[in-house]
């Protein structure tokens, strides 16, 4: 579909109605204002709308708890036990990846510490982490606890890639040239797929490509991209 952008209202309208997903607004609980209106939701990227769903689902998990207690694990209506297996081949589609790498569990900031335990191994001349900024609080937080637990300072350890001057996003050109910059001094490059503040999209391939050649570990938070964006991470490589 091409079409020449407007910020005016009618156009907005119409691409409502030629939007293919339009029926999915329906299945979500909207906020509604002083006059008892349904809000325009624009915080998704803090928290997302509760789907009309939810309720029952939620209620259904409680009535197995109370019935079955333990038992729920292996007999609840959905068992407990077996979620992430369940979850497995759903999540590797969304991600691009192949069953066997894929793991659900636990909340953002728990599996970014275990990933960081595992792949940030800093030496005395190696210790260097690059994100983006601003990049979500819960990692900034994350990675800065990590640096101190290895005994170095966030300010000589974290790199951070700005927009420049002007530009609200952060250029390809600008994370690519930090990377061949410090490429004796970076042990990790952790980039959000979807910044959660611009919606920019990384190109997360070229951005793996450049820093693994150089023999540094590329992660990559995708709290926001993934079902947003179409993902290969298999393809691309990502550690």
């Amino acid at each position: 579909m091409s079409f020449t952008f407007s910020a005016g209202e009618k156009f907005a309208q119409q691409l409502d109605a030629e939007d293919p997903l339009r029926s999915f607004r329906d299945r979500f609980h909207l906020p509604v204002g002083a006059n008892d209106e349904p809000l325009i939701y624009f915080a998704g990227n803090s928290l997302g709308l509760m789907p009309k769903s939810a309720k029952q689902i939620v209620e259904q998990e409680l009535e197995d708890w109370a019935k079955l207690g333990l038992d729920a694990h292996l007999n609840a209506k959905t068992p407990w036990y077996s979620y992430h297996e369940k979850l497995r081949e759903p999540a590797a589609r969304l991600v691009g990846a192949q069953p066997i790498e894929v793991i659900c569990m636990n909340s953002l900031t728990v599996n970014l510490h275990l990933m960081m335990a595992t792949f940030y191994r800093p030496t005395k001349s190696r210790f260097k982490i690059l994100m983006e900024d601003p990049a979500f609080p819960s990692d900034t937080y994350a990675i800065k606890t990590q640096i101190v637990h290895h005994g170095f300072e966030p300010k000589e350890a974290l790199l951070l890639a700005r927009p420049r001057k002007g530009e609200l996003t952060v250029c390809t050109e600008e994370i690519l040239d930090l990377i061949e910059k410090h490429t004796d001094e970076l042990a990790v490059v952790l980039i959000g797929g979807v910044n959660f503040f611009t919606g920019q999209l990384f190109d997360i391939p070229t951005i793996t490509a450049a820093a693994q050649k150089h023999g540094i570990v590329v992660g990559v938070d995708l709290a926001h991209a993934i079902g947003n964006v179409p993902l290969s991470l298999h393809d691309w490589n990502v550690d």
